[in-house]
């Protein structure tokens, strides 16, 4: 049977595949998710937080940041690989975030029916849904005319559970979709939205829908949808900070829009705007009950910051997360034994590394901080002006200073002082940036050197990225595998290494549902 507009890969290419497999390779075969039988106890209350893109390097890479941010010693014992010269200084080493300290840890392989290297579609219906399928489809087999049913519904029909789901990025986006829409086309945002009302979950927040009336702007607004059926929705942070447990169905639109609708990277979030860790709180006050809840948060600009190689803001968003893990570990002291906390990530983006050829062993990860915007609003703020201007480089320069830290001139021993290199690596994108070339389409080398992105922006944070010590290998997805932290009742189960799949027959075996 041919499946037709089936989208397989990150960049949304269509393709026409068919039950034979992705590219014309042989699918694999994967046994039916079924509950195997446990004695673990049955949680009530089920966290299951998924950093997009997060894998080992990012969350150890904003651990070993806050360890460098707080070593009194860090900056005197780096310049040398001579304990006499460093003066007898010793590293304290990283600060763990707060989920790496959970009782269980475990790891999970991603890969899906098209790649080693997988999509946030494929990934996430494995975790939701405990099936393999195509990059690109949600619950549905690869041929598309098979349906399944995830953790979220059963949990919601079977038991009466309220459910909850939050995202960073678009409500409808991927990984939020996959808990409750059924589609071969991740790129179906209406009629992902549709089943998004028709679900009947009780929560949803984050990030605005996307398509919201359909991709010709000729459907009835999903927004209206949602309010004929019954939801409750809100745009402004004081209408969400109002809803409360007798607004039985909602829908908390961030006040804050920024790209594509999501909600601000953490580093751009204005003081007194609601964080993802807000939208946990808001979700427990209207989903806490004596019956039971499920809620999946979404971290999910930690994949578009590593999809841009900006570690900075990978940092940033990671924490972020962490902040929102916090949140369920403090409604847990309350009910620890009837409450799990599951932390993951759906796959791995960008190759990010800690440690760089440029910098040998060293590492210098407290010079991230100096950087003080994401890529997103430094295009926004600053480089979209650049051409219309006719900005100088050296004047985009001073901005860069301001914003990154990196230096044309200064003491000589400053580590962000730029190279003759790195200036004419910055100098070259800038112009390529100020050019009509960037519009044309890039040729092999400029890809590689800045993907789809702003060659000047790209540049900034790949040499600041460097200077820090790290680097990335791709503006795409990887196949490393994700770690699995587990807290909380049943926690025991999700130890070992396994296939994501295995994420969904834990839960379900946990939580006894058919």
């Amino acid at each position: 049977m041919n499946v037709k507009k089936i989208i397989c890969g990150v960049f949304g290419a269509v393709l026409i595949l068919t039950a034979a497999g992705c590219g014309g390779t042989q699918a694999v075969k994967v046994p039916p998710a079924e509950s195997t039988g446990s004695t673990e106890k049955s949680p009530k209350y089920v966290f299951l937080f998924i950093g997009d893109g997060m894998s080992y390097p990012q969350f150890q890479t904003a651990s070993d940041y806050l360890g460098a941010l707080a070593d009194k010693d860090y900056v005197k014992a780096l310049p040398s690989n001579s304990y006499v010269e460093r003066g007898g200084a010793v590293l304290d080493g990283p600060k763990s975030l707060n989920f790496m300290d959970f009782e269980v840890a475990g790891s999970a392989v991603t890969y899906d029916l098209c790649s080693f290297a997988p999509d946030s579609a494929s990934t996430a219906t494995s975790i939701a849904a405990g099936y393999k399928t195509y990059s690109g489809m949600i619950n549905v087999d690869i041929t598309g005319s098979t349906a399944y049913e995830t953790i979220a519904e059963k949990l919601h029909k079977q038991k009466g559970w309220k459910v909850g789901i939050i995202s960073s990025v678009n409500i409808n986006h991927a990984t939020p979709a996959a808990f409750y829409a059924h589609q071969a086309s991740r790129n179906d945002y209406y009629e992902i939205g549709e089943e998004l009302v028709k679900s009947g979950f009780e929560y949803f927040a984050g990030g605005g829908l996307k398509n919201v009336t359909g991709p010709s702007k000729d459907k009835t607004s999903l927004y209206k949808l949602a309010e004929e059926a019954g939801y409750k929705v809100t745009y402004t942070q004081a209408d969400a900070e109002a809803v409360t447990s007798a607004d039985k169905k909602v829908i908390l639109i961030d006040e804050h829009l920024a790209d594509s609708d999501a909600m601000d990277y953490e580093m751009d979030r204005q003081k007194g705007e609601w964080a993802l860790a807000d939208y946990v709180k808001k979700g427990i006050e209207v989903l806490d009950n004596d019956t039971g809840f499920f809620m999946m948060c979404e971290g999910g600009k930690i994949d578009w910051a590593c999809h841009a190689n900006d570690a900075g803001t990978t940092v940033t968003d990671t924490l972020a997360l962490a902040d929102a893990v916090q949140v369920a570990i403090d409604f847990a002291k309350e009910r620890a034994d009837e409450t799990l906390i599951l932390v993951t990530g759906d796959h791995e983006t960008g190759g990010m590394t800690i440690g760089f050829a440029g910098t040998d062993y060293d590492t210098y990860l407290d010079s991230l901080a100096n950087q003080i915007i994401s890529y997103v609003q430094f295009d926004k703020q600053y480089v979209n002006s650049y051409k219309k201007n006719g900005t100088s480089f050296e004047d985009a320069m001073n901005d860069v200073e301001k914003l990154f830290g990196l230096k044309l001139s200064g003491g000589k021993d400053d580590r962000l002082l730029l190279t003759d290199y790195e200036v004419q690596r910055l100098r070259t994108a800038y112009e390529l940036a100020m050019s009509d070339a960037s519009s044309k389409g890039y040729t092999q080398e400029q890809y590689v050197l800045y993907g789809t992105y702003n060659p000047f922006s790209v540049t900034v944070t790949h040499i600041l990225n460097n200077k820090s010590g790290v680097d990335f290998t791709s503006y795409s997805h990887t196949g490393l595998p994700v770690a699995v932290f587990a807290d909380g009742a049943g926690a025991d189960a999700f130890t070992g290494y396994y296939d994501n799949t295995e994420i969904y027959k834990k839960m379900a075996s946990l939580l006894e549902v058919k």
